[in-house]
């Protein structure tokens, strides 16, 4: 990693999720609806407190297998919004099976979430280029479109700025710097 990239990332575990998952195109629906939970938790917080909070959401969301999340009960989320392995919001929390629900409805149409996703984009990968941390958006006219969309099939915590932090965690958007041998 380029001492640039160094400076971006401070502890082991977000090392790790640079190195092996970010920005890496992924096309299993679990993992993608995993993320977009994920960076749904992440909304005013530090990407790194996710991380570390992630087995918990893992065990306490049955490892994000849509179904499960989107059979979910309240009393189930009650309980979930008691366990401090989490970030202990209500909407958050409640959101992960409303999302889940419109999601089971966008692979009925779309045959997967995957098909959804990338449709964006035509099936592209965005690859920024980017000589340093301050040139990369949080945002792009792609996670705005795709954020006015999943709000209109009634998802929560997916804003452009999520949005766009969603993208390139399925690496529908590489934002690595080009200098990055993680590329």
């Amino acid at each position: 990693m380029s001492d640039t990239c160094r400076l971006m990332y401070k502890d082991p575990i977000s090392i790790e999720y640079h190195d092996q998952e970010w920005c890496k195109p992924a096309h299993d629906d679990r993992f993608q609806f995993e993320m977009l939970c994920l960076e749904g938790a992440s909304v005013g917080l530090s990407w790194a407190t996710i991380l570390h909070k992630r087995e918990a959401y893992r065990r306490l969301f049955h490892n994000f297998v849509i179904d499960a999340c989107a059979q979910m009960t309240d009393e189930e989320l009650e309980v979930i919004l008691q366990d401090p392995g989490i970030i202990r919001n209500k909407n958050k929390v409640f959101s992960v099976r409303k999302n889940a629900q419109a999601v089971k409805a966008i692979q009925k149409e779309y045959g997967s979430f995957d098909a959804y996703l990338w449709s964006f984009t035509d099936g592209k990968i965005i690859d920024g280029h980017w000589k340093k941390p301050e040139d990369i958006p949080t945002v792009s006219e792609i996670s705005k479109t795709m954020s006015k969309d999943m709000k209109k099939r009634g998802m929560g915590f997916v804003g452009p700025i999520i949005t766009y932090s969603f993208l390139q965690s399925i690496g529908i958007v590489n934002d690595h710097l080009a200098d990055c041998e993680y590329r």
